[in-house]
């Protein structure tokens, strides 16, 4: 079993974090182990979104191990059919994100990074970002994957309707204290497999 890093100071680079913690996630188990594990962050996942009352929803398309949220997002917009959910879209390198509108059965087209985006254009604004992180810290301060798009989004997101924002992560990547800089913005909450912090 893979342990959490958690008291370690994280002294490395962040490039160096990234592959270890990486490393970790993709070796945390068997399928049962990882079903598990799934189940559980599905569930605090569910309850952590519930906290806020909200209308949009902006989530990410899972890659490379990650948690796939698309089943919490289609059952919170079953639950009401006024709300909506959206996927980050990279427009252009080095440049905020915009979100473009999801629904389960929604047609999708590979964007930038082969990563799939809606295939139709409407551009919405969420209320909540649900936000995929590589590691995280007791501070709540994210490690993602290096390009800084949420950061970037973030900053450029008028601070009046800033959303409320929800790292996504696996226990194997929990910190006692990442490198940051001065323009991160620390998460509002992250859930795990076994906890919301």
């Amino acid at each position: 079993m893979v342990q959490s890093i958690a008291r370690n100071p994280c002294p490395e680079p962040k490039s160096a974090l990234r592959a270890t913690l990486l490393a970790n996630r993709e070796a945390q188990g068997g399928e049962a182990d990882q079903a598990a594990r799934n189940e559980a962050l599905a569930r605090r996942l569910m309850e952590a979104v519930a906290r806020h009352r909200v209308s949009c929803i902006g989530f990410y398309w899972p890659v490379a191990g990650e948690f796939d949220a698309r089943g919490v997002i289609a059952v919170w917009l079953a639950q009401d059919r006024a709300r909506t959910a959206a996927l980050p879209v990279v427009v252009e390198r080095h440049a905020p994100m915009a979100f473009h509108a999801w629904q389960e059965d929604a047609p999708m087209k590979y964007g930038r990074y082969k990563i799939p985006v809606p295939q139709e254009e409407r551009v919405v604004v969420p209320d909540l970002l649900v936000i995929p992180c590589v590691g995280f810290d007791e501070a709540r301060y994210r490690l993602g994957y290096g390009g800084g798009y949420y950061d970037r989004t973030l900053a450029a997101w008028p601070a009046a309707n800033r959303p409320a924002t929800i790292g996504v992560a696996f226990e194997s990547g929990r910190c006692d204290a990442l490198p940051h800089e001065n323009h991160d913005m620390p998460l509002d909450a992250v859930v795990t497999e076994s906890a919301i912090y």
